[in-house]
Parts: C-alpha cells; sequence; structure tokens
C-alpha cells in the first residue's frame, strides 16, 4: 500500500440511541472533497420491543444530508413539511442550504437496520441556497462479473446518477455476489476514501479492516479491489476543498460566525429552520458553543 495512502479508524459514537461507527470527520481527516461526514449504521437487529434508531427534531446549515439504505426502513420528516420513507437501494437527500430540520425513525416491524449517513458540504456560493428535499428510489445499477455497482452521485465511467449535485463528486456502492476482483477507475484530481460496509475487502491485495476508511490524496487514476463473497463497498470522493471547513454539532459552513449565528437562531426558536410536525417528541438542545 502506498506510503500517502492513510488508514483511518472509525470512533463509535450514539446517534438516536444506536452506536454507530463514525469515519469522518475525525481528528486524522474532517473531508474527503465535498464529503464531511460518515457515519456507517449497522448492520444491527433490534431486539423485540426496542426502540430502534429515534433522532429528533435538529437543523442543518451548509449541507446535503444523504442516506444510502441497505435494511431497514427509516421516516423522514423534514420542516419542509416532507415525510419520505427510505428503503434499501434508495437514497434520501435533503438540502438544508441556510436552515432546515429534520427528524428521522426506524420503522416497526423491520428489526434489521444497516445504512450510510453522510454530508456533503455545499461550495461557499450555495451555502444559503434555498432548502429542498429529494427521494431517489432508482439510481444506476449494473454487474461487471460477480460485481453489482450502484452510481449514488456523481459520474462513472459512461453512467451519471440523478442525485442533486453542487460540485464534482462521486459516490459509489459495490456488492459481490460471489468473490471478485475489480479495477476501479479513478479521477485523478479527486481525492477518495474507501469504507467496507459489510463483509471482507482488500484494496490493493491488502485487507481493509472492519470500521476503517481507507484515504487516497489525489492522483491516482486506477485501483484494484477485491470483495469477498457478499462484501459490500463505499466509495467516495472529490476535488479537494480549497479552503477550511467550519463542521460544529449539525452545522457546516466555511465561516465560523454562521455557525454561532445558527446556533443562537436555532436555540432562540428562529422561525429559518422552520418546525417539523408529526414527531412526538421534543427537538434536541444544542451543546455549548465553547471552544468556537
Amino acid at each position: 500500500m502506498k506510503p500517502q495512502w492513510q488508514r483511518i479508524a472509525s470512533r463509535l459514537t450514539d446517534v438516536g440511541g444506536i452506536p454507530v461507527a463514525r469515519a469522518i470527520p475525525v481528528k486524522e481527516r474532517r473531508t474527503i472533497g465535498p464529503w464531511c461526514f460518515l457515519d456507517h449504521i449497522g448492520p444491527t437487529r433490534f431486539t423485540p420491543g426496542a426502540a430502534g434508531l429515534d433522532v429528533g427534531p435538529h437543523p442543518h446549515i451548509g449541507l446535503q444530508t444523504f442516506t444510502w439504505m441497505l435494511e431497514g426502513e427509516i421516516l423522514h420528516r423534514d420542516s419542509l413539511g416532507h415525510e419520505q420513507v427510505i428503503r434499501p437501494g434508495q437514497v434520501n437527500l435533503m438540502t438544508a442550504g441556510r436552515g432546515r430540520a429534520h427528524t428521522e425513525e426506524s420503522l416497526a416491524g423491520h428489526p434489521d437496520l444497516h445504512a450510510a449517513q453522510l454530508w456533503i458540504a455545499l461550495p461557499e456560493g450555495e451555502q444559503e441556497t434555498q432548502s429542498r428535499f429529494d427521494h431517489y428510489p432508482a439510481l444506476p445499477r449494473w454487474q461487471e462479473a460477480e460485481i453489482s455497482f450502484t452510481l449514488l452521485i456523481g459520474d462513472y465511467q459512461e453512467r451519471s446518477a440523478p442525485t442533486l449535485r453542487f460540485s464534482p463528486i462521486l459516490g459509489l456502492d459495490l456488492h459481490a455476489g460471489e468473490t471478485q476482483r475489480v479495477r476501479l477507475s479513478l479521477d485523478p484530481a479527486f481525492e477518495h476514501g474507501l469504507f467496507a460496509l459489510q463483509g471482507q475487502v482488500s484494496i490493493a491485495k491488502e485487507p481493509l479492516a472492519a470500521e476503517q476508511l481507507l484515504y487516497l490524496p489525489p492522483g491516482e487514476q486506477s485501483l484494484e479491489v477485491e470483495l469477498a463473497k457478499g462484501a459490500r463497498l463505499l466509495l467516495i470522493g472529490g476535488e479537494p476543498l480549497s479552503q477550511p471547513l467550519q463542521i460544529w454539532w449539525n452545522f457546516v459552513s466555511f465561516d465560523r460566525d454562521a455557525i454561532r449565528t445558527a446556533a443562537q437562531d436555532w436555540e432562540s426558536g428562529h422561525p429559518r429552520f422552520g418546525e417539523v410536525t408529526g414527531y412526538p417528541g421534543p427537538r434536541l438542545t444544542a451543546p455549548p458553543l465553547a471552544g468556537l
């Protein structure tokens, strides 16, 4: 494995009452292109009567929330009035822009849960774009030998995903029906990250540990990967950000003052975030602003 490649161990955290593995942002790396957050949820099975995932009303600015669903079902509600169940093989994308709030709940009757939840930082000129929500039940899918590919966002070879994007970006899922080796094409202008969502994966003939992210700097044009039977690999990428990104709680911005203002607005009940209707619990409280 090349010395400039970086192996990053996820850290365990709690989201909505369940443990998740957070690959970015961590101390070693905060962004990969415009991707600025990657949580791996599951795969897990809730015991009978368990609450499952339950994330109360919380705000976002300056980003898109991106959910790639693999098992189970999650209900998304937001302050634009959308209610959307996301099912396996689908993507939910909420563009927060200047400010939007939402909730997430796993649905009863679906004890299994497996998903990747990510954030995409909006470019500086789009940080206050109009909020919107998009649901993608159908994405480009194809087969190469024993590997099924799903293009989640961006372009890959001759294919293009319909997913709304504001900057050069890539999200690609690989799932092996049988053990298979494949060479991936990479954009040398992009930095990339690879994360095994399930099973045994090797990159350039070296194993990728469970809950470990492999970072590749720009310059790579191709990459050999091997997936064992049943394994699943997530590839993300994009052009490196031209300036440091500020990430605090659920807010993303290139301007610290914008984050401070957003935190104050959320705590004061400012209408910029709207109200999520239909959720039975209280909204989340922002942590102290100390250190920002």
